[in-house]
């Protein structure tokens, strides 16, 4: 059974949601749009009037943050924490010095990257290399203050976070069950279909030499993928992609090719596929000693499942 859904691009990738009863696709997609609206305001390093931007012009002042900033931050630090500093939210002053100054969509060829035409320009300068313990947070007064150069970059995690959310207020104002996947990070809520909701799984469609497999979701879990073959850009001799290694601040050694995680939120499954990509050869057993359901796929291509992988379906 097809069910009712929506498709758009949205912050520089593709939104998507489906719910079980086409009466609320209307409603379902609006409140998407609302939220996705709200976040670009609040944490795009793209836009001029952009909170993230505001910050980095006002480095090492506090700076007051609107509720929505104030969450995908805590979200994003307690993701730091959880995976020793692997996912580190400080480290958009470095994505524009590689040329990734804009949103993925604007980057028409190689030769464009890293042009004066970028909304947070090169001009930035950090004193020192920064970690997320650099970042203060005064929760009382919802107020944040960041090194001066600092731009943060919140992008993965943030879209993780607004998918949940999305699903989570879906549910709770319509009543439906409902699918929100924001550039394949993906959230569910309520009842599902009969069966579970089917999800593909899969690299980019050219690099598939194999049948597409599918993973079946219970309700209210999320799927996430990272990959170091999605977004990626040439910079003179080296292609990049933008999933950094901290301790190098340079593109994690592309070990895998796809990182693909089942949690109880996206946030979390994003956490976990973004720090094995991090992690390279060693994501197999930092993801196995916490239990994740994890599908990963290594430069060649070969799959490797571990951590109860829910069983996978023809397409």
């Amino acid at each position: 059974m097809t069910l009712p859904s929506a498709q758009w691009p949205a912050i520089g990738t593709t939104a998507r949601v489906v719910v079980t009863d086409p009466a609320y696709l209307d409603a379902a997609q609006h409140i998407v749009v609302d939220e996705l609206a709200q976040l670009d305001l609040a944490c795009s390093r793209f836009r001029a009037d952009s909170e993230i931007a505001r910050l980095a012009a006002r480095g090492n002042a506090w700076t007051a943050v609107s509720n929505v900033l104030a969450d995908v931050l805590t979200c994003a630090l307690d993701v730091a924490r959880v995976t020793d500093g692997d996912v580190d939210p400080t480290m958009g002053t470095d994505l524009c010095r590689l040329g990734y100054d804009r949103d993925f969509g604007e980057m028409k060829n190689a030769s464009a990257l890293g042009s004066d035409n970028a909304v947070l320009p090169l001009t930035y300068r950090l004193v020192y290399r920064t970690t997320w313990h650099d970042v203060e947070f005064d929760h009382a007064r919802r107020r944040v203050r960041v090194p001066a150069g600092l731009v943060l970059d919140l992008g993965a995690i943030a879209k993780a976070w607004c998918a949940d959310r999305c699903a989570a207020r879906i549910h709770r104002e319509l009543g439906v069950g409902v699918l929100v996947s924001l550039g394949g990070d993906i959230a569910t809520a309520g009842t599902g279909p009969d069966g579970g909701w089917v999800v593909r799984v899969q690299d980019l469609p050219e690099t598939n030499t194999g049948p597409n497999a599918v993973v079946v979701l219970s309700d209210g879990y999320a799927v996430a993928t990272s990959s170091t073959i999605s977004r990626t850009w040439q910079r003179g001799a080296s292609r990049l992609h933008h999933i950094l290694d901290p301790a190098t601040r340079r593109p994690a050694l592309p070990i895998w090719r796809t990182v693909t995680a089942v949690a109880s939120s996206c946030v979390d499954a994003n956490a976990a596929t973004t720090a094995a990509i991090v992690r390279g050869r060693a994501a197999e057993r930092w993801l196995g000693s916490r239990s994740v359901a994890a599908r990963l796929v290594d430069h060649e291509g070969r799959v490797h499942t571990l951590g109860g992988w829910p069983a996978e379906v023809a397409a």
